[in-house]
């Protein structure tokens, strides 16, 4: 800090950096989840597939980290054994395919803001997770805290205009499933000293969740789309 209590030029330029790639990171989270919906939304673009679409998205995360590991070595991959992927990448990448078929499924019946609201039970249910797991200790006051947020979704459920009952099950087990996942994360990775950037988790686990959604895929989605052409 420099003299006066004023930021040092340094310290005030990771400030800016920091907020601009929160501020790019917002947008473009909003950008792919508005154009999500206008995809699968049946009176929109009126594409209900969102077992393709998540392969589809699957698939570019795959390539690109691959190109950026394999072909331009950008990012450093992290080696693990044959045992680990088994044991550890391979559940999180089966949470992961069913988090994502779910949660863009939830787009074909819901709105996008009521689906955000949903997400906001993202915090109750890793919490209420990671105390079964024993990861969390059991607090009475973050337990408060965690019904209270459970309370306020309620109530914007209760108000929502375009209820949809099955659209509201398929964001919860999306939440569920995605809350899991985080704390697996932590139960069989972390806890062998196994730590992913970004780059090296799309790395393994995207391919692995590509090979779980086209399971389903083939059942669901694949004859309709043949149909079609």
């Amino acid at each position: 800090m420099a003299k006066g209590g004023s930021l040092s030029d340094g310290v005030v330029k990771k400030i800016i950096l920091s907020y601009t790639y929160v501020a790019i990171w917002i947008f473009l989270s909003f950008t792919v989840i508005v154009y999500n919906k206008y995809i699968l939304d049946r009176k929109l673009y009126n594409w209900p597939f969102p077992i393709s679409l998540t392969m589809i998205h699957m698939s570019f995360c795959s390539a690109m980290a691959v190109l950026l590991i394999k072909v331009f070595r950008l990012v450093d991959p992290v080696p693990i054994s044959r045992e680990v992927y088994l044991s550890g990448v391979v559940p999180i990448g089966a949470l992961y395919s069913l988090s994502l078929w779910f949660s863009n499924s939830a787009y074909i019946f819901l709105s996008v803001s009521f689906i955000q609201m949903l997400k906001a039970l993202m915090p109750v249910a890793v919490y209420s997770i990671g105390v079964l797991l024993r990861k969390d200790p059991f607090k009475g006051e973050t337990m408060a805290n965690m019904i209270s947020i459970s309370v306020g979704v309620a109530i914007a459920a209760y108000g929502e205009a375009k209820f949809n009952a099955w659209g509201v099950t398929l964001q919860l087990s999306a939440v569920a499933f995605e809350a899991t996942r985080l704390k697996l994360i932590e139960v069989l990775l972390k806890s062998k000293g196994i730590d992913f950037n970004p780059i090296t988790s799309l790395y393994y686990v995207a391919p692995c969740c590509l090979v779980f959604l086209s399971v389903p895929w083939i059942f669901v989605e694949y004859p309709v789309l043949r149909g079609d052409f």
